[in-house]
């Protein structure tokens, strides 16, 4: 693999007390949403998608209040069953991110869900507000203030927040100046009802879904809201949905999530198998994770310049690579390359795609807006300073910055209503597939989104590393599991275990 996955530049970028009680959020009643359009469908085939895939525009209220007021643009898409004896139902895939295309994730896997679901499903997926063909938002923000490695506050190298507080000022301000009322729609609430939007013109009674990642915050919040509306209901990855912090809570599991994580790629990478591939870092596994750190630390006071010019290879631009790196086994070897070229002083090291530019405007504006939306965030500046410190210490690979302030801290518009606390109140369909190192949304926390479902939900835990269980980081009793509740509706009777 020679890129890191756009989704997991995405997830690094983005920020995820188990629940009993029904939230008081404020949902708009169904008679204000209006009667959902029909979808004008066409042909949008791809190379390497699914032949058969279809795309469409869903118009959506900008605000469901104000049903009849602007309308936004949703980028939409299926793939129909191809066995028309054996189909049961809609399949929603529920992308990650926030940021990450639901008409994307149906090109690259749609062919292999088809397969797996044998044709029981039609396949359908839309692009959140924000994202890819649907409509976007701007924040205006300078290219330095749009490099991932800025993104994310990563403290100065003696731990310093400084320029972190700085800079989260400036982009929460150049927001709140630019963003508009797009901008302020962009929430976790609203793509639940558009979701729900989409099932209507669809004409679908009920849904299944398969949510990954941030995705499965999403889905646990519609069959929270929409349970009447829930058939199969898949949550692959999940963060704790703890409905006081959502995404501050994300990011600060990160942090326990790298620890969880990097012992595989510290195997990986003093495997004698490297040695004939060049990327052998030490002979112990033991000897990797000080060798990163002390590279890393070099790096803060000594940069080196990279084959992108004007972009060097500095600590915290490593410490970034390696957190993208986690999510998935292919990205070891990248990882090892950079780490070779950074020791090297003859090589000029290649820095992964998405460290040598800025993102996007737009793309920027989602991932920031939704988790700044969906809650205020807590915290002083001095409070921040204090949480890097400790962090720093307890955590090094993350160097504190999943402690750090961010632009949330500074968020001009309160929230519009309270997260969705989530509860065992609902039907028994949702299965939960969660790897036991995963560096984004740790086990800790997916055991707390769990214990909030009680006897709504089955886990089957996958003793396996990276981000992303069923169809991609899994294994084949994980993805078995999966595939056996999609197609017959048969879930563990308890919470199962995957061996490696």
């Amino acid at each position: 693999m020679t890129t890191y996955r756009k989704s997991a530049a995405f997830l690094a970028l983005s920020v995820t007390a188990v629940a009993t009680a029904i939230t008081g959020a404020v949902t708009p009643p169904a008679h204000a949403e209006g009667a959902a359009p029909a979808l004008s469908w066409r042909p949008c085939a791809t190379a390497g998608g699914p032949a058969a895939q279809e795309c469409a525009e869903l118009p959506v209220p900008q605000d469901y209040r104000d049903p009849d007021g602007p309308q936004l643009s949703l980028a939409v898409t299926r793939v129909r069953s191809d066995r028309p004896a054996a189909r049961r139902g809609t399949l929603m895939v529920i992308a990650g991110g926030p940021g990450s295309s639901g008409v994307q994730r149906v090109t690259e896997k749609g062919e292999r869900l088809q397969r797996e679901t044998g044709g029981r499903y039609d396949i359908v997926s839309l692009d959140p507000r924000g994202v890819g063909g649907s409509t976007k938002a701007s924040c205006g923000l300078a290219p330095e203030d749009r490099e991932l490695v800025n993104l994310r506050s990563w403290p100065g190298a003696d731990g310093s927040i400084t320029e972190n507080v700085t800079r989260s000022r400036r982009t929460a301000e150049a927001c709140a100046r630019n963003g508009g009322p797009v901008l302020r729609s962009l929430t976790t609430a609203n793509e639940v009802r558009d979701i729900d939007r989409f099932r209507q013109a669809l004409g679908e009674e009920k849904l299944s879904a398969w949510g990954s990642s941030y995705g499965t915050y999403v889905g646990a919040v519609y069959a929270q809201k929409y349970p009447q509306h829930t058939d199969r209901w898949v949550l692959d990855s999940s963060g704790d949905p703890d409905p006081s912090r959502v995404g501050q809570g994300w990011l600060a599991n990160m942090a326990v999530g790298a620890d969880d994580r990097f012992p595989d790629f510290a195997r990986w990478a003093s495997d004698p198998a490297r040695d004939e591939e060049g990327l052998r870092l030490a002979q112990r596994a033991e000897d990797v994770r000080p060798l990163v750190l002390d590279l890393a630390a070099r790096l803060d006071r000594e940069p080196r310049e990279s084959t992108t010019p004007g972009v060097p290879l500095t600590g915290n631009r490593l410490r970034q690579a390696l957190q993208m790196a986690l999510y998935d086994d292919d990205a070891f070897a990248e990882l090892a390359e950079l780490v070779q070229a950074a020791r090297d002083t003859s090589v000029t090291p290649v820095l992964p795609a998405a460290l040598s530019g800025p993102l996007p405007d737009a793309d920027a504006a989602v991932s920031i807006g939704v988790v700044c939306n969906d809650v205020r965030w807590q915290g002083t500046v001095a409070s921040f300073r204090r949480a890097v410190a400790a962090d720093r210490v307890q955590h090094p690979l993350t160097a504190g910055v999943p402690a750090n302030v961010t632009p949330c801290a500074f968020w001009k518009d309160v929230p519009a209503e309270e997260p969705t606390r989530i509860t065992d109140q609902g039907p028994s369909n949702v299965l939960m597939i969660q790897g036991l190192r995963d560096p984004a949304t740790p086990y800790s926390g997916a055991l707390k989104m769990r214990a909030a479902f009680g006897d709504r939900a089955r886990m089957v835990a996958v003793d396996h590393g990276g981000h992303g269980m069923y169809l991609g980081n899994g294994n084949a009793c994980g993805d078995r599991a999966v595939t056996e509740f999609l197609t017959t509706g048969t879930r563990p009777e308890r919470d199962a275990y995957c061996a490696d």
